[in-house]
């Protein structure tokens, strides 16, 4: 019988301790910061789980408008952590989300559009190597493992503490959760296309489909964000607010609780995967009307799927494309937006029935599209494609300098749960 173990480390000197151990004695760990993922990349049968949740502390300097976060935050702890000296960060659009997976990974926030992505926006990171050594990478300490990290760090190391830049935060800003019927799906892609061709650096929206109880079809999702004034947000969402909306608002809110409108909560117990792709605009109505049927389909077959949803992802990209492909690991650099996916159900019987919805809505997604000219850029968001794409697909032309970098950090691939760089198809 398997029998595993967690360690709750609380320091970077335990985390180095335990990834010793787990090496000189061949047992499997992995790594759990928020344990957002629903790839098992944090689990382990039989192995050691390095629990990261009692490193949660993060500390603002307001001089030097920095913020120094542990790995085991969430980014709840670092937007309320910042929100009383008038700054915040670059962070995920989900607060529950742990600070270091949606870091590592490249990270999208509410900020993108005015700052680029969460690795951009990286100073430093305190990481254990698999042979229990402890760095720090930056522009002037170990920069070929700083540009590894911002993209793929999750590939490279134990993460423990992460310095981020910090900017000014007014202290209200324009957002809310928005229902609308199927019928009003034509005029949210409309809005949405519209949305794209401003790239108004300032502004954010998801749109997509959720089948909130105890309605009984899946209903149109809007989640508007907007860094201004109110008068300025009203002007600028005036055709998406002039519909009818079924369930929530919108109205002058804190930067803290917009990001918790992202959270699914409570978290469903039970089953959960995630998918997703890249989109380029503008989107076509049919496919959105056959995405929706798709995804109303799950929700009547299966009641129990109510907390899946599915979102389209319009974050403005001019910063993030403003910085090279190659500058870091991230390749997700592009002119398209992600899109993501997530089922929730209960029973195990219906694991093969999830996973073949999943992979059907991403794939029309991805292919019933005009398709960009990919090139050196990523196919998917990696921190959202699970194991559906190759290594390759998802660091393109960044692949060779990643593995040659494992080789020096990494060379026994102990780091490999999450996307195996050196299995490249």
């Amino acid at each position: 019988m398997l029998q595993g173990a967690i360690v709750n480390v609380t320091s970077t000197e335990e985390v180095s301790k335990t990834v010793t151990f787990a090496r000189s004695h061949h047992i499997e760990f992995v790594v759990k910061a928020g344990g957002h993922s629903t790839s098992s990349e944090s689990a382990t049968r039989g192995g050691i789980v390095i629990s990261l949740c009692k490193m949660r502390n993060v500390s603002v300097d307001t001089e030097s408008r920095t913020v120094r976060v542990q790995g085991g935050a969430i980014w709840d702890d670092v937007n309320t952590a910042t929100a009383p000296h008038g700054l915040a960060v670059v962070g995920a659009t989900a607060s529950q989300t742990g600070v270091g997976g949606s870091t590592l990974g490249g990270g999208y926030g509410w900020l993108t559009g005015q700052h680029g992505l969460i690795v951009d926006n990286l100073i430093s990171a305190t990481i254990v190597l698999a042979d229990g050594r402890i760095l720090e990478a930056s522009q002037d300490t170990h920069p070929d493992l700083f540009w590894a990290i911002r993209g793929a760090g999750q590939a490279f190391g134990v993460v423990t503490e992460m310095v981020f830049k910090a900017y000014d935060m007014r202290r209200d800003i324009f957002g809310g959760l928005l229902y609308f019927t199927p019928d009003k799906l034509d005029k949210v892609v409309e809005f949405a296309n519209w949305f794209d061709e401003q790239q108004n650096e300032r502004s954010g929206l998801f749109f997509g489909f959720r089948a909130p109880s105890p309605v009984e079809e899946a209903l149109v999702m809007t989640l508007v964000f907007y860094d201004g004034p109110k008068g300025e947000a009203t002007a600028f969402f005036a055709p998406l607010l002039s519909l009818h909306s079924t369930l929530g608002a919108a109205g002058m809110t804190s930067y803290t609780q917009l990001n918790r409108l992202g959270n699914i909560e409570p978290i469903p117990a039970g089953r959960k995967a995630m998918g997703g792709t890249n989109i380029t605009f503008p989107l076509d109505k049919k496919l959105a009307h056959e995405l929706w049927s798709a995804f109303d389909q799950i929700m009547a077959a299966y009641p129990e799927a109510v907390a899946s949803v599915l979102a389209f992802e319009l974050l403005p990209y001019s910063k993030v494309i403003s910085v090279p492909v190659t500058a870091t690991a991230c390749a997700n650099r592009g002119r398209f937006y992600n899109v993501g996916l997530l089922l929730c159900w209960q029973s195990p019987e219906r694991d093969a029935a999830m996973d073949q919805y999943r992979r059907a809505i991403i794939a029309k997604i991805q292919y019933s599209q005009h398709q960009f000219n990919r090139g050196e850029h990523a196919v998917s968001y990696p921190n959202y494609s699970g194991h559906d794409f190759s290594s390759g697909s998802l660091f393109g032309t960044n692949l060779p300098r990643l593995q040659e970098l494992k080789r020096i950090y990494d060379q026994n691939n102990f780091f490999r749960k999450w996307h195996n760089l050196l299995k490249p198809y």
